[in-house]
């Protein structure tokens, strides 16, 4: 009963943004198939290593809302582990397929167990699409821009 009221609401959304969380679960789950590689395969997909993306820019903000969205709600409807990195390198692909700029960023910190932690979250201009809530806690330790050389000015999902 919980998937067909879930699958009900999915149908009641524009094509649009329907299109854009099926891009979301997509991608999930192709960042999920990255994050199970050797790190330093990846590392050089996810852009130019401690380098940043400017934090000025606020164009394409409804575009970037829109992404963090979608990919942050699907996040909880995958069958597989959808957490910090997955979610950073999906949304950093749905950007890149726009034509915007993004930073994602590594951090290590501490649990209350003195054990070693990992959080990965991503910006694009002044806004933080995944794991903004918990970046606070942790250094970054690495960072990896993806850089554009036009911007996206298209439509916007409602």
């Amino acid at each position: 009963m919980k998937f067909l009221k879930r699958l009900f609401v999915f149908f009641s959304f524009r094509p649009r943004l329907q299109l854009l969380f099926i891009e979301a679960f997509v991608l999930l789950g192709w960042a999920r198939i990255l994050k199970a590689k050797p790190f330093l395969e990846v590392a050089p997909k996810l852009g130019m290593k401690m380098e940043e993306t400017s934090i000025s820019n606020r164009s394409n903000r409804e575009v970037i809302v829109n992404i963090a969205s979608a990919v942050n709600a699907m996040s909880r409807h995958t069958f597989w582990e959808s957490m910090c990195l997955v979610k950073a390198i999906a949304a950093m692909k749905m950007l890149e397929r726009r034509q915007i700029e993004s930073t994602l960023y590594l951090g290590t910190a501490k649990d209350e167990n003195g054990k070693l932690i990992a959080h990965a979250w991503l910006r694009s201009g002044p806004y933080f699409l995944t794991g903004s809530e918990e970046m606070k806690k942790f250094t970054v330790v690495a960072m990896f821009a993806k850089k554009m050389s036009s911007r996206y000015e298209g439509e916007a999902y409602e």
